[in-house]
């Protein structure tokens, strides 16, 4: 059933970006005929997700044009879906009046991430000219750390009381849905709004009116702190499967919730992040790769690449001081890439798997020698394998059996050398405070390239007797 879910998932995901696209080629096409009716018509029964990317892969030109043609609440629902890049050209192209218009109708952890990415002279010009309640609102996020639950939070949350009965509270969100992101959970407040408790809708819907909401509170709630990391609180609404999770301060008091939608986007930046941190650090967080200057991006690439080349140069001087051996056994030298490539892929895998399970806390339960011993296992159960295959292979292209043996077993070292430091080395960088995805991938080079190397002449001296 699950499997047939996924096939429908995939379909439907598959029509809607078939739709997507028909509906830019013709816009696109009304545009260029000056047809505005037209492409006006066209935009009616889209959903404001879709016109969102929509506008993104039209022309530059055209992306205020067709902002213009929605509706002005369509326009605020669509102006939350669109890359930071495209909303920060849309501010510079609209009249003062119509930013303000589409800002000041944004939900506040939006608007706070928007002002994140603008330059801080235009966002201070926005503060000045928000209604008091909306610029008070987005202040207070924009007071919290980056990446922590009180930045990514809304503050607008339907707030009830113990002594409260179930119709005055069903009439209190009847008062006051409109204004917040969230109805399906109701969270319960003493007097100096201390989160005691949940109640959700469907339990006010089928309670008595006349009963008290702390008949059928849940008491006990799982909260997040205004300073808990964002990623944390990820996992904690992906752990239990809520759609909101209450965010509270040191004191206990409720000041906002993060909902499942917050948590998508930031699950997509969190692993678009560190994605691009294993290319060598080439995207910034916020930062869209493709629309980057490449200059900034070779920038970026070229430090590891430095870090790469200076490897492969001690690499290179080890092999040289080895010109002794290999002028012996010639046939030596033509391993030593086999050798060094299954290294490094063997090191990416094993820092792959451990940087995952660092990022989704698969790990959490394990200690450090739990997992580096695990890895060094799976090393030497791959090299035995490998090592057992390129031994003969290597006595088939050299008839050599003592060079063949020295590949084999050079390669079962440096497999668990591999896996080892690729296991290893991300809970060190983590230890140190730095990005394990962005770091592991040259030094496992390092590693596996120089100590590699020295392992190989080493074991061929043993076993050729030299």
């Amino acid at each position: 059933m699950t499997e047939m879910n996924n096939v429908a998932s995939v379909i439907q995901e598959s029509s809607r970006r078939e739709l997507r696209d028909l509906v830019r080629t013709q816009l696109q096409m009304l545009l260029e005929q000056h047809d505005l009716r037209g492409a006006k018509a066209i935009l009616v029964p889209v959903q404001p997700a879709d016109i969102a990317e929509v506008i993104e892969g039209l022309p530059e030109t055209m992306h205020a044009l067709v902002f213009r043609l929605l509706s002005k609440d369509e326009a605020i629902e669509v102006y939350e879906y669109l890359d930071y890049s495209v909303q920060e050209k849309l501010l510079e192209e609209f009249r003062s009046q119509e930013v303000l218009d589409i800002v000041d109708k944004m939900s506040p952890d939006d608007r706070a991430r928007l002002f994140d990415e603008l330059p801080a002279k235009v966002v201070n010009r926005l503060l000045e000219q928000l209604s008091p309640a909306q610029k008070e609102a987005t202040a207070q996020l924009l007071g919290y750390e980056s990446g922590t639950a009180g930045r990514i939070m809304t503050p607008q949350v339907i707030l009830l009381k113990e002594n409260f009965t179930v119709a005055q509270a069903l009439e209190r969100i009847r008062r006051q849905a409109n204004a917040s992101e969230m109805i399906y959970y109701l969270y319960v407040t003493d007097d100096a709004r201390r989160l005691s408790g949940i109640v959700s809708l469907r339990q006010l819907v089928t309670a008595q009116t006349e009963q008290k909401i702390s008949e059928i509170i849940s008491r006990d709630p799982i909260y997040v702190y205004t300073d808990t990391d964002q990623e944390e609180v990820a996992r904690v609404i992906q752990k239990y499967d809520f759609l909101a999770v209450p965010v509270v301060d040191r004191e206990q008091r409720l000041v906002g919730i993060v909902t499942v939608d917050d948590v998508i986007d930031i699950i997509q930046e969190e692993t678009t992040e560190d994605i691009y941190a294993l290319g060598g650090g080439v995207q910034s967080s916020g930062d869209n790769y493709f629309q980057t200057d490449l200059f900034t991006v070779a920038r970026k690439r070229v430090v590891w690449l430095l870090v790469l080349l200076i490897t492969n140069t001690v690499t290179g001087t080890i092999i040289k001081s080895q010109e002794d051996i290999l002028q012996k056994v010639v046939t030596l030298a033509a391993f030593i890439p086999l050798l060094t490539g299954t290294g490094g892929n063997v090191g990416a895998q094993s820092s792959t798997v451990v940087i995952r399970g660092m990022n989704t806390d698969e790990i959490r339960s394990l200690a450090t020698i739990q997992v580096v011993g695990r890895e060094a296992l799976a090393g030497a159960i791959l090299g035995a394998t490998l090592g057992t295959i390129a031994t003969v292979w290597a006595f088939l292209l050299q008839g050599n059996l003592q060079v063949a043996i020295a590949v084999g077993t050079s390669l079962i070292a440096i497999s668990i050398l591999a896996s080892v430091s690729g296991s290893a080395l991300p809970f060190l960088f983590r230890f140190m405070k730095l990005d394990p995805a962005l770091m592991s991938a040259p030094f496992i080079t390092t590693a596996v390239d120089v100590v590699g190397v020295l392992i190989y002449f080493g074991l061929a001296r043993f076993i050729l007797k030299l």
